[in-house]
């Protein structure tokens, strides 16, 4: 049985049925939750703050935004907020966002690794309630506080997680996060190489790899049925193969495949061109980067993501029943 256990979230449900799960995942035991944002279409912190007003115990954590479209000041006061609504119970996860959305809304995300630094180390300081001046090349705050009236004014305890695919990113992660949200639709032995640039990073902080908690999202596509269960994680691994090249590149799928699935996908893609898409990508390319299957095969593929360095599944649930995964991978 998993000691740690988490709940990922998107856009696929309502949020007041999304309330429940959560409600539901906290009385099985799961120690978090993590709310996507990603595609245009919903964002991280209604729900989150949906989420924390709702449940005693749980952690509520963004999964994640990205550093460019909410300036350092504004995501500090933004997660103060929810620390109010939950004290001690809020994660920031960030990360670098993605093209061709970042770029199709106006964002030039050149220097991706100065500018996530610059954006943690300020809004890590703004968080411990100091008055900030801090003259980077993407961050400029002078003489910046949150000004806290009414309440608590002293430092938030609100861990900041770097979402990394890259290996870059990832010795960053080491270096600077408090901890880094590891990816998902990536096999388990990618793990590897991700720990040993997490060590790296680790190491030119004065820090131990130990240190740095390594919450992993894992897509979870569990039914009785296998076959349904595999068609259900091959609808996403095709849409993030097609337009998220550094899944690709992080998995080593073939040239070829991906330009059979990008012959019939445009972006945004059609239901239609997914499902034509979905012919190309076979059994072995969807359970090596998901867990999906039975009750007995999701569980076992999970365990192979903590034995290659994940501290917690933050499971992403595709199939019809969410209790029953949560029911699943309960911790008590």
């Amino acid at each position: 049985m998993l000691k740690r256990t988490a709940l990922y979230l998107q856009d696929a449900h309502p949020i007041r049925e999304g309330m429940q799960y959560v409600q539901y995942a906290e009385q099985k035991g799961f120690e978090a939750v993590w709310q996507a944002e990603s595609r245009l279409v919903r964002d991280a912190i209604v729900p989150m703050a949906a989420f924390a007003a709702t449940t005693e115990r749980i952690k509520v954590g963004s999964g994640v935004i990205n550093n460019w479209t909410r300036n350092a000041a504004l995501i500090a006061a933004t997660f103060l907020t929810l620390d109010d609504l939950a004290p001690d119970r809020v994660l920031l996860g960030i990360g670098a966002w993605w093209d061709p959305l970042a770029k199709n809304v106006g964002i030039d995300r050149r220097k991706p690794l100065q500018a996530m630094r610059e954006v943690v180390e300020s809004v890590r300081r703004l968080l411990k309630a100091e008055t900030v001046t801090y003259h980077g090349e993407f961050v400029h705050l002078e003489g910046v506080k949150l000004d806290v009236v009414h309440g608590r004014t002293g430092p938030r305890n609100v861990p900041i997680y770097i979402g990394a695919t890259g290996p870059q990113m990832m010795e960053l992660a080491g270096e600077i996060g408090d901890g880094v949200v590891l990816n998902y639709l990536v096999s388990p032995k990618y793990n590897d190489e991700a720990m040993e640039r997490l060590d790296a990073g680790a190491k030119r902080a004065g820090r131990r790899v130990e240190d740095i908690d390594r919450p992993q999202l894992v897509v979870c596509s569990m039914d009785p049925d296998r076959k349904r269960a595999l068609d259900g994680a091959r609808k996403l691994v095709t849409q993030y193969l097609a337009q998220q090249p550094h899944f690709a590149k992080a998995i080593g799928v073939s040239a070829d495949l991906l330009d059979q699935i990008k012959s019939v996908l445009s972006w945004p893609a059609t239901e239609e061109e997914i499902e034509r898409a979905m012919e190309f990508v076979p059994d072995e390319i969807v359970q090596l980067i998901s867990a999906s299957g039975t009750p007995e095969e999701c569980r076992a593929k999970v365990q192979e993501y903590i034995d290659h360095g994940a501290t917690c599944p933050i499971l992403y649930p595709l199939g019809p029943d969410v209790k029953a995964m949560i029911d699943a991978f309960a911790v008590h």
